[in-house]
């Protein structure tokens, strides 16, 4: 079967691809976490990384880590659907994950930023609800990228200034939320999954 028989074959019917993004620090893997936690039809698409294992990682369920050799390999045979180079380590999503979830009847989240978001979607619009998360204010998100001190002063500024691009492009999302209570923005974000999921199964009959 080739790619254009699948495709064919999920707007008939399959899972939809809920593409969750927003800026560093604004809390998408903890949405996540909950989404995953709450609603048994989502699964997880795991990205893969040329970047090294930390001690706490577990291959298939952080990422997929592969060596820069091998992802290169992946890119050649057009088996991922974006990927980017960040701070000298390369990350991407992977197709066969993706189609293999929304094969399945689940809806496949991806969380990613925003510039991947985007990238899937222009691949795969007939299937994809794009969600875009934002933090309260600017000054609040910068407290939460510096809290977690993970950065040093420049990669704390370069991340800063990746983020206000980020935030100029929550126009070429379906769906904004603002991340201020967990609990609310998950009710909200399931809310959304719930209408898109009707709409699509309208759309198909």
């Amino acid at each position: 079967m080739n790619s254009d028989d699948k495709h064919e074959r999920y707007r008939a019917g399959a899972g939809l691809l809920i593409i969750i993004s927003g800026p560093s620090g604004v809390g998408k893997g903890t949405i996540c976490r909950e989404l995953l936690k709450r609603d048994p039809n989502l699964a997880l698409s795991v990205s893969a990384t040329t970047r090294s294992q930390g001690p706490n990682e577990v291959y298939g369920k952080d990422y997929f880590y592969y060596s820069d050799q091998e992802f290169q390999e992946i890119i050649d045979r057009d088996g991922l659907l974006e990927w980017a180079e960040v701070h000298g380590n390369r990350y991407g999503t992977l197709k066969e994950q993706v189609l293999g979830i929304l094969d399945t009847g689940k809806d496949c989240i991806l969380e990613i930023d925003v510039q991947g978001g985007i990238q899937v979607y222009q691949k795969m619009p007939e299937f994809c609800v794009m969600i875009f998360v934002k933090a309260p204010s600017e000054d609040e998100l910068f407290r939460r990228i510096t809290s977690r001190k993970r950065d040093n002063p420049e990669e704390i500024k370069q991340r800063m200034k990746t983020t206000r691009w980020e935030m100029t492009q929550e126009e070429n999302y379906q769906h904004s939320v603002v991340n201020d209570k967990l609990d609310v923005v998950v009710d909200l974000i399931l809310e959304i999954i719930r209408e898109e999921r009707i709409e699509h199964a309208s759309a198909i009959d």
